[in-house]
């Protein structure tokens, strides 16, 4: 085919995990509100839990790429950049961002480099401009690219320099349903392989996750940290200006 035939279209592809029947009216009315698209989007259902998001605008893309992770009906969707002459069969539905908030960090050690390093347990950590690593007032917050292939990380234990240990913890912002059992995102408990090999028979003591790994909302807003300029400092700031 010739590329002029091509539309320029810029298409995201999302994996729904759950187990219900995707209605696309209702898809279509709870994200419009949240994307805000510039030119609003179509959807093509593809079966078996995938939906194409089809835009004109690439920074409507960018932005809801961006602004991960997202969920429906409380359940996880992983999305993908999708390139119109790709194959569905060739995308991998395992990876999505998360804000990570890390907990328990001893306040002399709480730093980006510290923070950082922590959560390469949970993910690849990731440098970008427009997410930097910050700080919380008591926890440290990291951007993460997470496989959510695998159980969620709850924390880990630190070494300090006289011979101590620490746990810190892990907590992740927007956060949808989870196994408690194992600590995956793709299966709810009642469909945990633990739960099933038992027969219904686990005791909620042997949930390993709990409530306590989604984090509160975080609103930069409301700084928790606040620097002040030494006193002469900015009294020369100000001599200089008004010099100028």
């Amino acid at each position: 085919m010739k590329s002029e035939l091509a539309t320029t279209e810029y298409i995201i592809a999302a994996n729904f995990f759950t187990k219900r029947a995707l209605n696309m009216d209702a898809i279509a009315a709870t994200f419009q509100p949240l994307w805000q698209s510039k030119n609003g989007f179509r959807l093509k259902n593809l079966g078996n839990h995938i939906v194409l998001f089809i835009f004109e605008n690439k920074a409507d893309v960018d932005n809801i790429l961006a602004n991960e992770p997202w969920s429906y009906d409380k359940n996880i969707m992983v999305l993908q950049r999708y390139e119109a002459d790709s194959e569905i069969a060739d995308l991998s539905f395992n990876l999505t961002h998360f804000w990570v908030q890390v907990h328990g960090i001893p306040v002399r050690f709480m730093n980006k480099e510290v923070a950082e390093g922590l959560c390469e347990t949970v993910g690849q950590v990731c440098h970008l401009h427009n997410a930097p690593t910050e700080d919380g007032g008591s926890f440290m917050r990291v951007r993460v690219l997470v496989d959510i292939s695998l159980p969620l990380c709850r924390g880990r234990v630190i070494a300090l320099d006289d011979n101590r240990e620490q746990w810190v913890t892990f907590r992740y912002e927007r956060l949808p349903n989870l196994c408690f059992w194992c600590g995956c995102l793709t299966h709810s408990d009642k469909d945990c392989d633990r739960w099933i090999e038992s027969e219904g028979m686990l005791a909620e003591t042997e949930k390993q996750y709990g409530p306590w790994i989604k984090a509160l909302p975080f609103n930069g807003k409301n700084r928790a940290v606040v620097s002040v300029l030494g006193f002469y400092t900015k009294r020369s700031a100000n001599s200089t200006a008004e010099h100028s």
